[in-house]
């Protein structure tokens, strides 16, 4: 086994199994019930689309499916507790009934997130790292897996002036902070993953200084996950809109994992699992 396989960090737990991490990076797939997604991919409420999109994604490849309501690109207003409950709960309802594959909601509301686990979610993957009213304590008592992300301000200003002193430093020391809050209210440290919220209050150059460094968070001890894709540091790097960002996506991914992500969070799966499997070859050997 490569070093990279023995570096790998231990699974964390489902109601349904585990995610293991030292076979190969997994790919999370993303539902957007929102209208108004900045990657075009909105489904509102159409569960029907919810459900075909899910089938897709699993037999491409698909580890984890992460769905949510609420709207986070730059400039995105909060909505309310009610429409967010009403776009998650019934795509997770049906989803769970039609598909065997482990579900994330990606929220920050404890209500939404507490009812999407009744429905059937088996995952938290939470933009404010817990910091909402009621989420570590939801996290503690659930006992499920949850991702803690790194965003400086709220999506409505983020991306008004993001200023660090040193951005890999400054975000590695708030997802420590968020690790150690979160394990004193009771969450259990092996069932949380980090994300370094690639996008979520950063300049480009920031971007790409957390991709170049992305190694440093796995010093962490936490899975380490990221979502690049489709972003607005692709098109300004590029210069190309929404729907012309497929390469440099991949591009990302394979960076990312070259670097020590284990968890991909992306629009494209079939290609993105691609993606992952030829850098995972590289990295870790071919079997």
């Amino acid at each position: 086994m490569s070093s990279y396989c023995q570096d790998a960090p231990p699974p964390v737990r489902l109601s349904s199994g585990e995610l293991v991490f030292a076979e190969r990076t997994l790919v999370m797939g993303i539902i957007n019930m929102t209208p108004h997604s900045f990657s075009g991919d909105g489904l509102a409420t159409d569960v029907a689309a919810a459900i075909k999109q899910t089938h897709e994604f699993t037999i491409a490849g698909a580890d984890i499916i992460d769905i949510g309501g609420q709207s986070t690109r730059p400039g995105s207003e909060q909505i309310s507790v009610a429409e967010e409950l009403d776009r998650v709960i019934p795509t997770i309802e049906a989803v769970c009934a039609e598909v065997d594959a482990p579900i994330s909601v990606d929220s920050s509301v404890a209500q939404v997130a507490e009812r999407a686990l009744e429905a059937g979610a088996e995952m938290i993957n939470d933009v404010y790292a817990l910091r909402g009213e009621g989420m570590t304590e939801l996290a503690a008592e659930a006992g499920v897996p949850v991702v803690l992300m790194h965003m400086q301000g709220t999506p409505r200003d983020m991306q008004d002036n993001p200023t660090y002193e040193d951005i890999v430093t400054d975000i590695y020391d708030f997802l420590a902070r968020r690790i150690g809050a979160a394990v004193t209210a009771g969450v259990e440290e092996k069932q949380i993953i980090v994300d370094p919220g690639f996008g979520f209050g950063k300049t480009v150059d920031d971007n790409l200084e957390i991709l170049r460094r992305l190694g440093e968070f796995r010093n962490l001890g936490r899975p380490v996950l990221i979502g690049t894709s489709r972003k607005s540091t692709i098109g300004k790097v590029l210069d190309k809109p929404v729907e012309e960002r497929l390469w440099g996506t991949a591009a990302t991914c394979a960076v990312a994992i070259a670097n020590g992500a284990n968890i991909i969070r992306v629009h494209d799966v079939s290609q993105m699992v691609q993606v992952a499997r030829m850098t995972d070859a590289i990295m870790r050997g071919f079997d």
